[in-house]
């Protein structure tokens, strides 16, 4: 009967023993493979988000290069809008006098200083300065005192170093007056030296 036992106990043992054995394979086989599944997955995500990151960089570089040329031309519109502006005050502002006189009052002056400044920036820039009185007087002393004027003008930014090639004189007289009224202010406006490029 012992006997009987011990067949009995291994037959029980030896089959738990083989599916213990068998168990523990199975399970030391599969560990690696998850481990390599694992790797290799992790591997794949971050060559991604280094792919993604690269790819907002180039993208950040891109917005940076436009936003650059934008503010560049921005610039350089608004510098030519200043050039624009500072020619057509230049053009536009006449130097004015007083009743029959060819001199420069201190307003004058300091309009001529400034247009002084303005031809030694554009160095290629050549200009007439016309000479113009109100209707009263001779044609022929209007004339002549528009001719002072002109001359007058032309004196004062010489003597602030423009080169007198660049300027040029006419007289108009009363020829062309701005206001045709018959008072002192329409005179007053037409008493003028005006400038127009060359």
């Amino acid at each position: 009967m012992k006997r009987k036992w011990i067949i009995l106990a291994m037959l029980l043992v030896i089959p738990a023993m083989l599916f213990t054995v068998s168990c523990a394979k199975k399970a030391v086989v599969s560990e690696p493979a998850t481990t390599d599944t694992t790797a290799a997955d992790e591997a794949a995500r971050q060559a991604e988000l280094e792919k993604q990151k690269e790819i907002e960089r180039q993208k950040q570089l891109e917005e940076e290069r436009l936003a650059a040329e934008r503010a560049e031309q921005l610039k350089a519109e608004a510098i030519e809008r200043d050039l624009m502006m500072a020619e057509n005050r230049f053009l536009s502002e006449n130097v004015y006098f007083d009743f029959d006189t060819a001199t420069l009052d201190y307003q004058a002056q300091e309009l001529l200083k400034q247009k002084a400044m303005w031809l030694q920036s554009n160095p290629d820039a050549n200009t007439v300065i016309e000479g113009h009185c109100d209707e009263r007087g001779t044609n022929a002393y209007n004339l002549a005192l528009g001719e002072r004027r002109a001359e007058s003008a032309k004196a004062f930014l010489v003597n602030l170093g423009i080169d007198g090639s660049r300027l040029t004189t006419i007289s108009y007289g009363e020829e062309k007056p701005v206001d045709m009224g018959q008072n002192e202010e329409a005179w007053a406006k037409n008493r003028r030296a005006g400038f127009v490029k060359e």
